[in-house]
């Protein structure tokens, strides 16, 4: 029996100042490439904008792979903090959650800023080699120098000028990111949409390698930009345009609502972007929702005044942005975000403001405008039959090779059913990932919302009534059946079905769930071997210098208990342990499609484990099964945990 390992208080470890970042980057960033971290500066200099202090801002992309942010504001305060007692530029720097955003009032620095976490010029110091920043403020110039996070070259003064604002040069540390290598081209959409949502500001790049300099300056950047991208000739009605803000003191902040463009076309691709303080949202959040669900109100709201509605006929939020693209800007005055990378907005009071503000001037806009809110009106009420009739198909039980697919799948090419391999991925997220790093000729994914009903003890009817559920029976091709006799593989699409969840807590639940749907409700797919667990990894270790030559660049780990397996082989190797850094997937949504490919969707470097169910112990599994799954057997379960539960691994 293995020796217990030492437990007690030395066991507990602290991480000060930015060591939190550099064991954890991807906790705080994007570790495919320091795009983000780039970024973060650049944010810092768009806040001076937004606050009317910057009318410039100059980036830079140097051939030794560091870059430059320059502006015009105010420049970072240098003197000494009245409690740290150290250089308010030092400490910017190298404290996490440090800056002069989180004082919200009327007469703060930054009344409007997306950046307000806290960490990020100091994530990008500490995932850096090197680090300068010089400041011109009150007539001089000031220099500061940091490597590896911390202070090697002190504030000094160096000499006097007339400019003011910041400079800051970073140069990324590689051993934090896939490849040092920047997309310009999503550095360039970045910039160009802070060009259109700050009229007037300058803001150019800089590439020396290629020798090309572009530079974005609009006084009208929401029009100018949402005219190029929506082809007038496809337009139902006229592009609604509406710009509103909080004019007097009430429940929400003066300066706060947001700005809008809405457009409504027969044909082509929607396009639908939403900004917080000029930060994009690509996950949506409050302000979208706000939004979406004031627009339909004042839709439904016109339907229902002009004498539109068709018995029968549910109208939902879909049906109006079915065939709608939007440009939507929020000012909001104190922007909590969902992650460091500040994809998602997730501030409830936000929905209720921008709510209430477009279903106001929507509505009006439409009762203004009768012929065109008709035109809206009869596109909607179009939608919302054509999805009543799809669902009414989708609801059939029997699921033949004609049934209308989900709209999730992405099916694969093959018709081949012993080829063919579907993947029930854990989350949108992932599934996009999934999506781009598949083998298209024989993978198919069907991303999951969350976590699936507990079905071990659903009838037919409320199985099938669950759209994940039967999202997953209409992907399979077959329907579901109680008894191994009364399954048939004559409409069967996929000759492995592979649960693909996170390797974490949540990720195993996702599993049971599924797996528990599969032995009540599609017993014959798993009798025939057709059903897998992938193994996604963990953690990932990256490997310097010499040892990459016995090891790889790369070695990816499914477990803690293989971690410290691939640790012990590395002590045998005496590799030092300078020459490597791990890191932990906090998802497979964090993983990219390059690395999903390579370690869960490759059949030649993957691990799948095929779920089977012995016939000698099949009586004791279904026992073990409904004590852990039935809802009748709750104080049963209460007494097992109490016993076992000792045996249980956590995951912190």
């Amino acid at each position: 029996m293995a020796r217990a390992k030492r437990y007690d208080e030395s066991s507990i470890s602290v991480l000060k100042g930015l060591e939190p970042v550099k064991q954890r980057p991807g906790m705080y960033t994007k570790t495919e490439n320091p795009l983000h971290i780039l970024q973060e500066v650049i944010d810092n200099s768009a806040d001076e904008a937004i606050g009317g202090y910057a009318t410039e801002i100059s980036i830079e992309c140097h051939d030794d792979k560091s870059f430059s942010v320059t502006d015009n504001g105010r420049g970072i305060p240098v003197g000494t903090h009245p409690e740290e007692k150290i250089s308010t530029l030092e400490l910017v720097f190298t404290r996490l959650h440090a800056g002069g955003k989180f004082n919200k009032d009327n007469n703060s620095s930054y009344n409007f800023s997306g950046g307000l976490h806290g960490v990020g010029v100091s994530v990008t110091n500490a995932l850096s080699n090197k680090l300068e920043a010089n400041v011109f403020r009150g007539g001089y110039q000031w220099k500061v120098v940091f490597e590896n996070g911390s202070v090697v070259e002190s504030l000094k003064k160096i000499k006097r000028t007339k400019q003011v604002g910041t400079k800051i040069r970073v140069w990324p540390n590689a051993k934090y990111f896939d490849e040092l290598n920047i997309s310009l081209a999503q550095l360039e959409k970045s910039l160009l949409t802070k060009a259109i949502l700050l009229p007037g500001v300058v803001i150019s790049l800089l590439d020396e390698k290629r020798k090309l300099k572009s530079s974005w300056c609009f006084n009208n950047g929401p029009e100018e930009y949402f005219s190029s991208i929506i082809s007038k000739d496809l337009l139902v009605v006229p592009v609604w345009q509406c710009e509103k803000y909080v004019e007097a003191k009430s429940s929400f902040h003066i300066g706060e609502g947001f700005e809008a463009l809405l457009a409504f076309t027969e044909t082509g691709q929607n396009t639908q972007e939403a900004f917080v303080n000029l930060i994009p949202t690509t996950g949506s959040g409050t302000h979208v929702s706000g939004f979406k669900e004031g627009i339909f109100a004042a839709v439904k709201g016109f339907i229902e005044k002009q004498g539109m509605a068709i018995k029968g006929v549910k109208l939902s939020s879909d049906d109006v942005f079915q065939r709608a693209s939007f440009f939507l800007s929020c000012k909001v005055f104190d922007p909590q975000f969902q992650g460091q990378t500040k994809e998602r907005l997730s501030n409830r009071e936000t929905h209720k403001l921008i709510s209430s503000f477009s279903k106001d001037a929507f509505e009006i806009w439409l009762h203004n405008n009768v012929n065109h809110g008709r035109k809206i009106a009869e596109l909607v009420l179009a939608n919302a039959q054509n999805r009543q009739k799809n669902q009414k198909l989708n609801e059939r039980r029997k699921v033949s090779t004609i049934a209308i697919l989900p709209g999730k799948l992405t099916d694969c090419e093959s018709k081949r059913l012993d080829e063919n391999e579907l993947f029930l991925v854990e989350g949108d997220s992932a599934g996009g990932s999934a999506k781009m790093g598949r083998n298209k000729n024989f993978q198919a994914i069907l991303p999951l919302r969350g976590k699936i009903l507990n079905s071990w003890e659903l009838d037919k009817v409320k199985l099938l009534s669950n759209r994940e559920i039967c999202n997953i029976s209409i992907a399979l091709g077959i329907p579901p059946h109680q008894k191994h006799e009364d399954y048939d593989e004559g409409d069967l699409r996929y000759g492995k079905v592979c649960i693909l969840a996170d390797a974490d807590v949540d990720g195993s639940h996702i599993q049971v769930l599924l797996i528990t749907l599969f032995l009540k409700h599609f017993p014959g797919l798993v009798k025939n071997g057709r059903l897998f667990v992938a193994q996604p990894p963990l953690y990932r270790i990256d490997i310097k210098g010499k040892y990459r030559k016995e090891f790889g660049e790369k070695v990816y780990v499914r477990d803690e208990t293989e971690l410290q397996i691939k640790f012990k082989k590395f002590d045998q190797k005496r590799v030092p342990k300078e020459a490597l850094s791990f890191s932990r997937f906090k998802g497979l949504g964090e993983m990219s499609a390059q690395q999903l490919w390579e370690t869960t969707l490759d059949p030649i470097n993957r691990r799948l484990l095929r779920v089977t169910i012995n016939n000698d112990r099949k009586s004791s599994t279904e026992k073990k099964i409904n004590l852990l799954m039935s809802k009748t057997e709750s104080l049963a379960r209460k007494k097992w945990m109490q016993e076992k539960g000792n045996n249980a691994s956590i995951d912190v």
